[in-house]
């Protein structure tokens, strides 16, 4: 008996069908049956829809793929490619159909950078994918179950707190496997989102693009990580441009964007410590935009240890300070004065 071809003459008479109705025509075992489902599945020929025990298949048509605008796959973390699981998603569904070549890229690049970072660092032996599509938005989720992000760049880097760790991964270029990774990932997907939320351990860390924030929440304990990619269907923004926004003619990520009140502990950024936890690692660029958005006040050692002591032992590195009110400005001007003083 032909299981396969019995599984699409009875799809033509019915339209869908489950496993079980081949089962009670067969006699053969469930899992026996399923492989042939699976197999027919894999060429393209046949689509599950719907979930857990209402899911069917059908016969493959472009009309039955763009109806798919729903996908959750729990994948087994070995010898995992991201794109081939996205090229895989692109294929059975209608989530990417008629998309502008602009988000189509964002997404390609976001997927699978997030899956990457999954599967090479999380050490977690399954990985959830759900990804989905509604009027507005086209969203994924990547969950894990491994040692969490927060926790890993807290050991591989022997930091004290997950705040410290996030503090750590908002810089860019940071990364835990530096022989196969530049740091760059994680960084440009934040960019190119309309929000990317990365849960890990008790905290949350939120890039809302639209509303030009980042910001950092507490949250219940979360084993593993989840990131969490929302874009509008229909956005103007383009991969290409945020390349070129940090990077320079030679195409090397050289610019960064640090959001000074990020690495506040409670306290006013007054001293010579708090200034050398936001610029360490920072030597790895060419320029260093200081964002001083919400920030209202720096103290002499903080300005004086950023803007003359590590820009005189970083000569050609450029320091960009940008939203620093007046009182900002007043201590920054005053260290960039010392160091000329200095330099003479």
């Amino acid at each position: 008996m032909d299981i396969r071809e019995l599984i699409l003459k009875t799809l033509a008479k019915k339209g869908k069908i489950g496993t079980s109705d081949i089962v009670k025509m067969t006699g053969f075992s469930r899992a026996y049956v399923y492989r042939f489902f699976q197999e027919l599945k894999e060429q393209g020929q046949i689509i599950l829809i719907g979930k857990s025990n209402k899911a069917r298949y059908v016969k493959a048509s472009e009309h039955t793929r763009e109806e798919i605008l729903y996908v959750h796959r729990i994948l087994q973390n070995r010898n995992l490619s991201e794109d081939i699981v996205f090229d895989e998603i692109k294929k059975k569904g209608g989530i990417f159909s008629g998309l502008p070549g602009n988000i189509f890229s964002i997404l390609d690049y976001a997927f699978t950078e997030i899956l990457n970072n999954a599967i090479e660092h999380s050490k977690s032996k399954i990985i959830d994918v759900v990804v989905k599509r509604d009027t507005v938005n086209v969203r994924f989720a990547i969950t894990d179950k491994g040692i969490g992000i927060f926790n890993n760049i807290m050991q591989k880097k022997g930091l004290g707190s997950h705040l410290e760790a996030i503090q750590d991964l908002l810089k860019g270029k940071q990364t835990t496997l530096p022989k196969g990774h530049s740091g760059e990932g994680i960084f440009f997907t934040s960019r190119a989102a309309d929000v990317l939320i990365i849960q890990s351990s008790q905290k949350k860390l939120i890039f809302d693009n639209t509303g030009e924030d980042i910001f950092i929440k507490d949250a219940k304990d979360f084993t593993g990580t989840r990131v969490s990619f929302a874009v509008q269907c229909h956005s103007r923004k383009d991969l290409s441009d945020i390349f070129k926004r940090y990077t320079d003619e030679s195409v090397e990520f050289s610019k960064t964007e640090v959001q000074v009140k990020l690495y506040r502990l409670g306290v006013e950024y007054v001293s010579r410590s708090q200034a050398r936890r936001i610029i360490v690692g920072l030597d790895k660029f060419k320029t260093i935009i200081l964002d001083f958005s919400e920030v209202e006040t720096i103290g002499q050692a903080f300005a004086d240890e950023i803007f003359r002591v590590w820009q005189a032992n970083h000569p050609d590195i450029k320091i960009v300070p940008k939203n620093a009110n007046e009182n900002v400005d007043f201590m920054i001007r005053r260290a960039l004065q010392h160091r000329a003083r200095n330099d003479n």
